[in-house]
């Protein structure tokens, strides 16, 4: 270490005269002591005050920048260096040096920007206000299609610089994608696919700027899908995979590029892996079965991508995950589910696959996962049953089978995902089913778990479906026994809260069913609309000038019905109903004013 100490001296005082013979020794023996203990050598490099010199010899223009350079990209691997650096005013004369013809000053100088910028947010400022990354993504673009080892070696070191530069620094990557980085990245990737460390580099940096929503378009108008499909198809290794799965996950997410990567035969090598992987008990290739699997998913989730793949229920896609339903492997059952509520977004898809048999695939499916409790098959298969069960063809024809039987297998679960969809799935099929509808409302246990799940404060998509079931459940049967097997499960309070919902429908599927209440099981019910403070709610409803026409219109429909009850007809009087039904008499909406004359007039012969 004392040729080190001296080496330091003489730098300090040969600096000025950076002609001097003994610099060019001096700074070899930096490098030397560097690549022996880089921490302690950096330490004393540190001590020694010698940073600022260096900013001396960079803008010297000597034959020893390269060298200069080169030392500051190894004292700033470590952290301790880095603001260091930028404090003694490197970073401008080191971006001044991105301009130099030189192809060892730019490499060395391009590693020592990346290395003070990695996880350094005064490196990454400084470079910003010197305006190193323009000049880097401008380099890059001209060399770009030069194909020579030492140019692709300058534009490895290039990328990993503008990586350092921008790493999870939203503002930074903006600024990269404003910059027209993208295409330039892609462009390299295609020309330069067979320089591993080169393509590496270009993953790393894709996956940092894919998650950015304003990337996703510049992605979409390159050759980025058809890129990175064949790059994969070149693959052996599951840690290359693994990388361009990474940037292929968040760029799927962009409708457009899901075509694209469709298109350009992704789904193939998808199915590929799921094929090479389905029995492997090995930990990389089960999470490559995932990744494989999850991304086709993904892929299906936009429309034009989807319909594609679906091809008239006659596409192999479509064929190869519907027979994922019946494997043993847990993760191809739940993709194979998930695929098939994706295929299930359209009524043509919905009543193809319910006329092929789909159905009962699925609640096979389901009944293999009653006991065991597998909430994320359980969720996808109900997801898939629930999309089928739109198209009002599909009802029928799910309903003989015994959908709706299977589903209630799954009223005992405690896990919200699955009630979730279970309540959903269920309120698909009794739509328009009058018979199916009457049969589900008589059904105590069905009923008493809606109420119960009606109090699910801690999960409001739970507790919005179990109202919207319990109400489903009166105005598609129409029926007394429904309405009594409700009342006597304490179901009525809710639909007078639900009344009071933001949501528009809620508010107007509530008031429906308790017209229905009033007019067919009033006196069943007067206890508990009078307790739920029904006339209040309906007051307040037809009050308030944001009500919708509908609210309103059906609100007025309801009090006419509880006229019949006394007491409840006694709070009517009460709360002058006559004054507000009046000023609707001249509403705007034709249906609201002609309800609102025929409730004036019963108001006014009953008060």
């Amino acid at each position: 270490m004392d040729n080190l100490s001296d080496a330091l001296k003489k730098l300090k005082l040969t600096a000025a005269d950076s002609t001097a013979d003994s610099l060019e020794g001096c700074l070899d023996c930096l490098l030397q002591a560097l690549a022996q203990n880089n921490t302690e050598t950096s330490q004393k490099v540190q001590e020694s005050g010698i940073l600022q010199t260096f900013a001396s010899l960079l803008t010297a223009q000597s034959s020893c920048m390269a060298k200069v350079a080169h030392i500051i990209a190894e004292v700033a691997k470590n952290e301790f260096m880095r603001n260091p650096c930028v404090d003694a005013g490197l970073i401008q004369p080191l971006v001044q040096l991105l301009n130099c013809r030189d192809q060892e000053v730019l490499l060395q100088t391009g590693r020592a920007l990346g290395n003070i910028c990695y996880d350094s947010h005064e490196g990454r400022n400084a470079v910003d206000h010197a305006g190193g990354a323009q000049i880097v993504v401008d380099r890059l673009r001209s060399l770009c299609t030069i194909t020579d080892p030492a140019n692709q070696k300058l534009m490895t070191v290039f990328c990993g610089m503008l990586m350092n530069y921008s790493s999870e620094n939203d503002s930074l990557q903006a600024q990269l994608v404003n910059m027209g980085v993208i295409p330039t990245l892609v462009k390299l990737l295609g020309i330069h696919s067979q320089n591993s460390a080169l393509t590496e580099m270009c993953l790393v940096a894709f996956g940092n700027l894919a998650e950015l929503e304003s990337s996703k378009e510049q992605f979409a108008s390159t050759n980025i899908a058809e890129e990175l499909v064949k790059l994969f198809k070149k693959q052996t290794e599951h840690e290359k995979r693994e990388m361009i799965f990474e940037v292929l996950a968040p760029l799927a997410e962009n409708d457009i590029i899901k075509f694209q990567l469709v298109e350009a035969g992704l789904v193939e090598c998808l199915l590929e892996i799921v094929h090479h992987t389905v029995n492997s008990d090995k930990e990389d290739e089960v999470a490559e079965l995932k990744t494989a699997s999850d991304l086709l998913v993904l892929l299906l989730l936009g429309d034009e991508s989807m319909q594609k793949l679906f091809d008239g229920g006659k596409g192999s896609v479509f064929q190869r995950v519907v027979s994922w339903l019946p494997s043993n492997n847990h993760q191809l059952q739940l993709a194979g589910a998930l695929a098939i509520a994706n295929f299930a977004r359209n009524d043509g898809n919905c009543i193809h696959m319910v006329d092929n048999g789909i159905v009962q695939k699925l609640m096979d499916l389901l009944d293999r996962h009653v006991d065991d409790g597998n909430v994320t098959v359980q969720h996808a298969a109900l997801s898939a049953l629930r999309n089928l069960a739109i198209p009002v063809v599909n009802k029928a024809k799910m309903l003989s089978v015994g959908v709706a039987e299977e589903v209630l297998k799954f009223l005992q679960s405690e896990m919200p995902p699955v009630q979730f969809k279970l309540l959903g799935t269920l309120r698909m099929l009794i739509d328009t089913q009058a018979e199916a509808a009457e049969q589900l409302g008589k059904n105590v246990k069905l009923v008493e778990r809606l109420v119960e799940w009606c109090d699910a404060r801690d999960h409001a998509g739970v507790m919005g479906e179990s109202n919207r079931l319990l109400s489903a459940l009166i105005r598609h049967s129409k029926s007394k026994d429904v309405i009594r097997t409700i009342v006597h499960s304490g179901g009525v309070k809710y639909f007078v809260t639900m009344a009071t919902s933001e949501h528009v429908i809620m508010q107007n599927e509530a008031l429906v069913a308790l017209g229905l209440i009033a007019a067919l099981e009033l006196g069943t019910a007067e206890k508990d609309l009078e307790n739920a403070k029904l006339i209040q709610v309906l007051h307040r409803l037809l009050s308030d000038e944001r009500s919708a026409p509908e609210i309103k219109y059906n609100s007025m429909v309801l009090i006419c019905a509880v006229m019949a009850s006394e007491p409840l007809h006694k709070e009517v009087q009460n709360l002058a109903f006559l004054d507000v039904v009046s000023k609707l008499c001249s509403h705007e909406n034709k249906t609201v004013a002609q309800q609102a004359l025929l409730t004036e007039q019963r108001l006014a012969v009953e008060s």
